[in-house]
C-alpha cells in the first residue's frame, strides 16, 4: 500500500487568515510606542498620534494633492457605511457586486436607504460583473478586490475621467498591496486589519477634492447618525481629517497602525508592500498549475487577487473541510476555510505580512492533507 508521508517542516508563521491578517514579520507588541496609553485622544500626544496616522497613510501612498485621509468608527463597514449614507440620493447609483460584501453594500441602498434610482450589477464567485455598464453620471460603488472571492479589478480604465458622480471604492484588501489609480477614485475605504495586520474596529477614510465638495453641496433626506456626520454649517469638519475623531479611537490600535507604516516605509515603501503580496501570489501560483486538483476561484488570470487568494479543489464540500481542520490541527494553517457564502475551498491571505517562505513550507502540507482526505 502507498504510504503518504507527512511532511516535518512546518511554517514559522502559520497565520494565513484573512482578516484579522497576520501580523508584520518580527512584530512584538512590546516594541510598540504606548506613549499616548492612559491620554486623552484629545490631548497633544494623542492629537499628534492621530494626524501622524492620517498624514503618514497619505505619504506612503502617494495620495494627489488635496485629498483627505480620516480615522473613522467601525472599521471598513463602518468608513463605507458613512459614505453611503452622506452622499448618496443626489444622483441614480451603479453597484457592482461580485462577493458577499459587495452584496451587502447593495442591500443597503436598496433596503435600508431605500434609493429610487440603483442600477445592480453582479456575477458569481470567481467573476466580475461588466464594469465598463458604469455611467459616469451616476455615482457608483464597488469593491477593488473581492475579499471573499479572490477576484480583484485589474484595472479602471472602465472609469471615466470626466465623470460628473463619483467613485466609491471598497478597497479594504487592496490598499497597500496593489496599484491604486487615485485620481480614478472619489471615496477609498480601507481597514488596518487587512494588508498592514493591524488591530480592528477603526476604518480609514480617503476623499478626493469632489468627494468634499458633494459632503459641502448636498444634504441628504434622511436622518443622520452622530457618527456618521462630516460636515458642519455646510462645510466639511475638517478636524476629523487632522485626527480629531468623531468619536474615542483605541490608542493602542493608533500605536499598532503606526507600527505596521514604519515596517512599509523599512521594506521599500508601498512599492516593497506591492511586490511582496505579487510574490507571494506567485507561490500558489506555481502551485496551482502544477496540480490538477486545484484551481483558482477567479476565473480570469488577470482578475486573481494577490492577496485573498481563494482555491477551489476537486473534492467534495466536506473533504474540504477535513483538509481545513487538518492543517490546523496540526498548526501549520489557520482560518483558511472558504467564506461561508463562498464556494467551498481554501482562502489563503498572501498580503504583505505573510513571508514568501512560509507558503512555501506550506505547499507540501497541501499535497499531504489533499492525500489523506482523497485516498
Amino acid at each position: 500500500m502507498a504510504t503518504n508521508p507527512k511532511p516535518t517542516t512546518k511554517p514559522n508563521n502559520p497565520n494565513f487568515s484573512s482578516g484579522p491578517c497576520s501580523k508584520r514579520p518580527g512584530y512584538d507588541v512590546a516594541n510598540l510606542d504606548i506613549g499616548t496609553l492612559g491620554r486623552s485622544h484629545r490631548s497633544s500626544v494623542g492629537k499628534a498620534a492621530l494626524a501622524r496616522a492620517c498624514l503618514d497613510t497619505a505619504e506612503i501612498l502617494g495620495l494627489p494633492e488635496g485629498y483627505r485621509v480620516g480615522v473613522v468608527p467601525a472599521s471598513d463597514t463602518g468608513a463605507v457605511e458613512m459614505i453611503m449614507w452622506s452622499v448618496l440620493g443626489q444622483r441614480p447609483v451603479d453597484i457592482f457586486a461580485w462577493e458577499s460584501f459587495g452584496r451587502d453594500w447593495l442591500t443597503d441602498a436598496t433596503k435600508q436607504l431605500t434609493l429610487d434610482e440603483v442600477n445592480t450589477y453582479t456575477a458569481d464567485y470567481g467573476l466580475l460583473p461588466d464594469m465598463t455598464q458604469a455611467n459616469p453620471d451616476n455615482d457608483c460603488i464597488f469593491t477593488w478586490n473581492g475579499t471573499t472571492a479572490g477576484v480583484k479589478v485589474p484595472n479602471a480604465d472602465w472609469i471615466s475621467d470626466a465623470r460628473s458622480g463619483l467613485t466609491i471604492c471598497d478597497a479594504t484588501s487592496a490598499v497597500f498591496a496593489m496599484d491604486m489609480p487615485w485620481e480614478k477614485l472619489d471615496v477609498v475605504t480601507y481597514s488596518w486589519q487587512k494588508v498592514l495586520g493591524g488591530e480592528g474596529a477603526h476604518g480609514m477614510l480617503i476623499l478626493s477634492p469632489r468627494a468634499v465638495e458633494r459632503l459641502e453641496t448636498y444634504t441628504p433626506p434622511w436622518p443622520m447618525p452622530k457618527i456618521f456626520r462630516m460636515t458642519k454649517g455646510g462645510k466639511l469638519v475638517e478636524g476629523i481629517f487632522r485626527g480629531e475623531t468623531i468619536n474615542t479611537p483605541s490608542m493602542l490600535c493608533v500605536a499598532d497602525y503606526l507600527d505596521a507604516l514604519d515596517w512599509v516605509r523599512s521594506i521599500g515603501g508601498l512599492p516593497g508592500s506591492i511586490a511582496k503580496s505579487e510574490a507571494n501570489l506567485e507561490v500558489l501560483s506555481g502551485f496551482v498549475q502544477s496540480r490538477s486538483w486545484a484551481h483558482f476561484l477567479a476565473q480570469d488570470a488577470t482578475q486573481v487577487s494577490n492577496t485573498s487568494v481563494c482555491l477551489t479543489l476537486d473534492l467534495e464540500p466536506d473533504q474540504v473541510k477535513q483538509i481545513v481542520k487538518l492543517l490546523d490541527t496540526e498548526a501549520v494553517a489557520y482560518d483558511i476555510g472558504a467564506y461561508r457564502d463562498a464556494p467551498p475551498g481554501l482562502r489563503i491571505w498572501c498580503g504583505a505580512t505573510v513571508e514568501a517562505s512560509d507558503l512555501k513550507v506550506l505547499l507540501p502540507w497541501l499535497d499531504w492533507a489533499h492525500a489523506e482526505v482523497s485516498h
